[in-house]
Order: structure tokens, then sequence, then C-alpha cells
């Protein structure tokens, strides 16, 4: 179990370094959606984001045994946008996503990228 974590952490280490194209980038991502559309989970922010079947995100996946579409975006280093600040301001300098699974500490999965900095 211990190794499984240590695993996973280093894994999310890696794929916080390794560089992947912005939303946005014509990768086939869907259309963002305003803040106030995603009723799903909290607007977050993460450091990386995209498909995951890239290489930064496929391996974090396996190791904590979820099993997701390839087709589906994900993000790592992900963090909750103030409520109060999503639509009147807030920005996200990287991937401000809708997720509907945000209980994973080291991915979010299923995300929509969201418009924040209205």
């Amino acid at each position: 179990m211990q190794f499984k974590l240590l695993s996973a952490l280093s894994l999310a280490s890696l794929a916080a370094a390794t560089a992947l194209p912005r939303r946005g980038g014509g990768g086939g991502e869907p259309e963002p959606i305003p803040a106030s559309e995603c009723s799903s989970a909290p607007v977050v922010c993460c450091t990386n984001g995209g498909k995951a079947s890239d290489e930064a995100f496929s391996p974090i996946l396996a190791a904590l045994g979820l099993n997701v579409d390839l087709d589906a975006l994900v993000g790592t280093g992900c963090a909750a946008l103030p409520v109060v600040g999503v639509g009147s301001g807030a920005e996200c300098d990287s991937y401000a996503y809708c997720c509907e699974d945000n209980s994973h500490s080291l991915i979010s999965v299923n995300c929509v990228p969201v418009i924040v900095d209205l």
C-alpha cells in the first residue's frame, strides 16, 4: 500500500514537470462553459490538464486504479477556486476545470474547461 502511494506521488511529480499543451489548443477538447454552469463540483484550477490518455496522466490513473475514458479530460495539482471569485474576476493561469470527480488528491477526472475570468 505504501509503495502504491509512493509510486502515485512520484508519478504526480512527473506529471507536474511535464509540459503539456494549454487548453483550447485544438486537441478535440470540449468548448469551455461559463463557471455558473458547473453544477457537479466546485470549479478548480489545475497546474496541468489534458486527456486521460496523455503519458503524463495514464500512469497516475493506473496507479490509483481509476478506469477513465481515454478521451476524458483530467487535471493534476488542482485547487478549488473561491466561490465568491468565480464569475467576478477570478483568475486561473493554468487549467480551469469543472470536474465530475475531485475526490482523489492527485488527480481530478472527467473535466470540462471553464471560463472563470469574466
